[in-house]
């Protein structure tokens, strides 16, 4: 008599995540997602892998390198090597990153953690600002990322602007010749537009948040490259819609604030082409990304939406000690594409 295969465990979903009733408010979810306890989380669990971890300097095209920081376990053969992309003014050492990267090195793969340009401490290595519609140097990376590792199956993901990015990078992908075999992305930012407004009405700590990381790495980029003199400590006083329009009319191609924000939208149907399979997570509280924007969003069948209660801009934090479900989630749904 034929024996019937073994069922493998439901993945993990949205469902699944029940934090404590005390950290089910989005803003502590969001502050404390950046916070000192998940950033000295994330820097145990990845040192906890036993993983080696070295530099790597992508080449973005055109002259343009991105630094990454490849992480590996000696002695083993990886089952795929995964891309992992942080969000707005966050780095490679975010906690999100390391937490996210210690789960898929426990899962038998190679984590490559980039840092934007201009993000993490890499001022220094392009001469042009940073700004959302640069997606044709991490495309590249990402090739680059693959030609080192021929023999090893490509998975991506990405948090916030990150989780923006990688969706980007999956649609470009079969074009750009890159074997990308899954991506996941959390808290993914679609329409730019109203998440400024959103940020502008919103609690004020999101806004001086954000604008103060903005103004700190601006600063450091103008002690860099004496051409942008003209980003003075006025400009830099800026509130943050404004200090946008100074960036796009200054530092892009783009004729307005509009169109700048509609180059990296991915709402409506603009993701209606994807072919790589991709895996969403979203929080239905999350007090930076309107979960109204979801709701004329057109999919293809290769997508899935998974939507959490709770979980705030990126945090979905489990207990006191900074464990996160995202991280988790992200993990288990990139790993299980590998066994069809």
């Amino acid at each position: 008599m034929d024996q019937e295969p073994a069922l493998r465990p439901a993945l993990l979903s949205a469902a699944d995540y029940q934090p404590p009733r005390w950290l089910r408010n989005p803003h502590l979810q969001s502050m404390l997602a950046s916070s000192m306890m998940r950033r000295l989380r994330g820097q145990r669990l990845l040192q906890r892998s036993g993983a080696d971890t070295v530099e790597l300097l992508l080449d973005g095209g055109d002259g343009v390198r991105l630094q990454a920081w490849h992480s590996s376990v000696a002695g083993r053969d990886p089952r795929g090597v995964a891309l992992l992309l942080h969000g707005w003014e966050g780095s490679a050492e975010s906690s999100y990153m390391r937490m996210t990267a210690a789960h898929l090195l426990a899962r038998g793969f190679d984590v490559v953690r980039l840092n934007f340009r201009d993000h993490g401490n890499t001022h220094h290595l392009n001469p042009g600002i940073f700004h959302s519609n640069r997606i044709g140097e991490v495309v590249q990376a990402t090739a680059d990322v693959a030609r080192r590792f021929p023999q090893l199956p490509l998975l991506a993901a990405g948090y916030s602007l990150g989780g923006n990015f990688v969706l980007r990078l999956a649609l470009r992908a079969p074009a750009a010749g890159i074997a990308l075999h899954k991506v996941a992305s959390v808290c993914p930012l679609l329409d730019p537009a109203l998440t400024m407004d959103s940020i502008e009405r919103g609690p004020a700590m999101y806004d001086w948040y954000f604008r103060r990381k903005w103004a700190e790495s601006l600063r450091r980029k103008r002690a860099l490259f004496p051409e942008l003199a003209a980003c003075d400590d006025d400009v830099l006083r800026l509130d943050i819609r404004s200090l946008t329009g100074w960036l796009v009319e200054r530092h892009t191609e783009f004729g307005s604030l509009q169109a700048y924000f509609d180059g990296y939208s991915i709402a409506g149907a603009r993701l209606a082409g994807l072919q790589v399979p991709a895996d969403i997570l979203m929080a239905q509280d999350d007090p930076v990304i309107p979960f109204s924007t979801f709701s004329d969003w057109q999919l293809p069948p290769s997508v899935q939406l998974d939507i959490a209660p709770w979980g705030g801009h990126c945090g979905f934090l489990e207990n006191m000690r900074g464990d996160g479900f995202a991280e988790r989630w992200v993990a288990e749904r990139l790993v299980a594409v590998l066994h069809g």
